[in-house]
């Protein structure tokens, strides 16, 4: 084969273009000018306007997944804090709501013990103040337990009332508490005085029809629905003039000599809390003079009517 047929040019990976220092110089001159063009010119603005308006949906796609993440957290963050503003707004409102029971409580008991007030007047009678605390065990009998007894100088027999009426009296003493048979109780009795005729009676407690029965009166006698009844303080245990009941329903049979009248309670006998237990009246009397001082008196009285002895 002839030696000039061959292929003298070198293979293209031995090829070289300019070195590389030309290209650096090169290069370094055209990043120079569009600098200095950009700066001084504002070649640039308009094709980085383009290629920004170009890009923008890319980048908000690319952006979606961290702006998704970032809405996640945010709200599990603010579920996590409505979650405990909700718990410390139950926690105050359940706080609210103890404090305004209470609240209400505290009212009740200031109107009652103001209306215990207005009564203390006018019951002559000394008297401490009780609270009501528990209902007796015995579900036969209506009774209740207050918080005053023997050390506090509560006697057996003591009338017991409310801010409306009497409640019922004292029938055991212990030392710290007092066992209270209401007017209701089938063994309770109390002498009442009509306040509108100033006819005296007898009410007995009615357990059945939770009140008090007016026993032993006339079929003609005057008695009328709405009556008032009062304590006639003849007994020497009730202070005379405290309310008792109102006359509810009378019923006047042919076939008996008595009728039949039924009372209603005016005290709260199943929801009173604060009382008075007041001291029996027979123990607030002056003690009677004994047979001597009498026979002495007598004596110095018939002294002084026949005249000096001789």
């Amino acid at each position: 084969m002839p030696l000039g047929t061959l292929d003298r040019t070198p293979p293209p990976f031995f090829k070289q273009g300019p070195s590389a220092f030309t290209r650096l110089l090169v290069f370094s001159a055209l990043a120079f000018f569009l600098m200095v063009a950009d700066t001084r010119l504002r070649l640039t603005q308009p094709l980085r306007a383009v290629i920004a308006t170009v890009l923008h949906p890319v980048q908000r796609v690319l952006l979606a997944p961290v702006e998704a993440v970032q809405v996640a957290n945010e709200y599990l963050q603010g579920v996590h804090r409505a979650r405990e503003k909700e718990e410390a707004a139950q926690r105050q409102l359940i706080a609210q709501a103890d404090r305004l029971a209470r609240l209400e409580l505290l009212e009740r008991e200031n109107q009652r013990l103001r209306s215990l007030l207005e009564l203390r007047p006018a019951v002559k009678s000394a008297t401490q103040a009780a609270e009501v605390l528990y209902d007796a065990p015995d579900p036969y009998t209506r009774k209740v337990i207050i918080d005053r007894g023997a050390t506090h100088g509560v006697a057996r027999g003591s009338p017991v009332i409310d801010e409306h009426g009497v409640l019922g009296q004292v029938t055991r003493v212990y030392p710290l508490t007092s066992e209270v048979t209401l007017l209701t109780d089938k063994d309770a009795v109390i002498p009442v005085l009509n306040a509108r005729t100033l006819i005296r009676g007898l009410a007995y407690g009615d357990p059945a029809n939770e009140g008090l029965e007016l026993r032993f009166m006339a079929t003609n006698a005057d008695v009328q629905e709405g009556d008032l009844l009062s304590t006639s303080g003849v007994d020497g245990i009730y202070p005379p003039g405290v309310a008792v009941a109102k006359v509810h329903k009378v019923d006047r049979r042919a076939d008996s000599a008595f009728a039949k009248i039924t009372l209603k309670p005016v005290a709260s006998m199943a929801s009173a809390r604060q009382v008075l237990v007041v001291r029996p009246v027979s123990e607030q009397l002056p003690p009677r003079p004994s047979a001597e001082t009498e026979a002495a008196d007598g004596g110095g009285a018939g002294r002084r009517k026949g005249g000096p002895k001789p």
